[in-house]
């Protein structure tokens, strides 16, 4: 025998007899101190492996931008001031044009200055392309069908081109202009018949802003009392949605609770989001018997009769659109809705700030 080797491995025998000994002992005795010896071991070895892990990790991650304290598991909610543009001016003196939030389980990094706008924005607008859906605006915009929540790629790019190239190009705008004219001049009417009388200015706005821009998206569609009844309803759903869409939603800072509803938020958005859908298929269904209708008809004796608007221009692009990446009738409501929502807002913050 080789004393060496002997020498060698004996006292690697004796530590493996050991450990064997003392783990046999605790798997099968009753030893409270050596259970908890154990128990030490284990959360002791673990926590050494995780805090290897994630130093291992911060050497190749860069650093987060600098940002204000938070607390644990709500974050800066709590210090949020309702001026936000005055907070985040203050945030931006202290910690710089850069900086991080943490809002509930979210991080956000907020920039500040007109040259990092443009780096996100401009430059670099393909990798800030996507956003984070809201939880009510995925159950109101058929799953974020629409050209503002869609993910960047061959259908955002469609989308995109349907609104820009087609739906909103000047020869559009400019076939829907009688309806515009129209409903400005009833309105014109309307002050000029309440001479010496007092008048609501904001609420008659509000009205006229909703008819031009439906005149718009479906103008030619329907006409008389089916059409003053389905302005009222909609005037109805606009009116309880954008006070639901001002609201702060917990299941957008804690995703993990966006199933339970605490807020009943999404709930009550996607009841009208139906109520919104059901006025969609009206307005198509009538649309497209009035195309059959009018086949024979050509797009300027449309024009004149009023009967060309978004909704025609939207069903056209439908029926030609590409093999690959399809217009769907969930991409022509949600599309309707996004123009809806975004020019009433617009025109009322003109109205406002005017």
């Amino acid at each position: 025998v080789n004393p060496l080797s002997l020498r060698t491995h004996l006292p690697h025998t004796t530590m493996m007899t050991v450990i064997s000994a003392f783990l046999q002992s605790i798997i099968n005795g009753n030893d409270p101190l050596s259970r908890l010896l154990f128990t030490l071991f284990v959360i002791f070895t673990l926590s050494w492996y995780v805090w290897i892990y994630s130093k291992s990790n911060k050497v190749s991650t860069p650093p987060l931008p600098p940002g204000p304290r938070g607390l644990p598991l709500v974050g800066n909610l709590l210090s949020l001031d309702p001026e936000l543009h005055s907070y985040f001016a203050g945030l931006a003196q202290k910690h710089g044009p850069i900086l991080k939030l943490r809002l509930g389980n979210k991080l956000g990094i907020l920039v500040t200055s007109p040259s990092l706008a443009r780096e996100v924005l401009k430059d670099h607008d393909v990798n800030f392309a996507n956003r984070d859906v809201p939880a009510s605006a995925r159950a109101l915009a058929y799953g974020g069908s629409d050209i503002v929540w869609t993910p960047y790629g061959p259908e955002w790019r469609m989308l995109r081109k349907v609104c820009v190239l087609k739906m909103l190009s000047n020869a559009t705008l400019d076939s829907v202009y009688t309806l515009r004219r129209k409903q400005v001049r009833e309105t014109v009417a309307y002050f000029y018949s309440r001479v010496g009388s007092p008048v609501n200015i904001g609420e008659q706005m509000f009205l006229t802003v909703l008819k031009v821009i439906t005149n718009m998206l479906w103008g030619g569609t329907v006409e008389g009392e089916k059409s003053a009844s389905l302005g009222s309803e909609f005037r109805e759903v606009v009116n309880e949605m954008t006070e639901h869409l001002g609201k702060p939603n917990i299941s957008d800072f804690y995703p993990s609770l966006a199933r339970f509803d605490l807020q009943g938020i999404v709930g009550k958005m996607a009841g009208l989001a139906r109520r919104f859908d059901r006025i969609f298929d009206v307005m198509i269904d009538q649309r497209l018997n009035i195309n059959k209708e009018d086949g024979s008809r050509s797009a300027a004796e449309n024009i004149v009769s009023g009967k060309e608007d978004f909704l025609q221009f939207l069903l056209k692009l439908k029926d030609e659109g590409d093999s690959k990446t399809p217009l769907t009738m969930f991409h022509l409501k949600a599309l309707l809705m996004v123009c809806l929502l975004s020019f009433l807002f617009f025109c009322l913050l003109i109205i406002i700030f005017n």
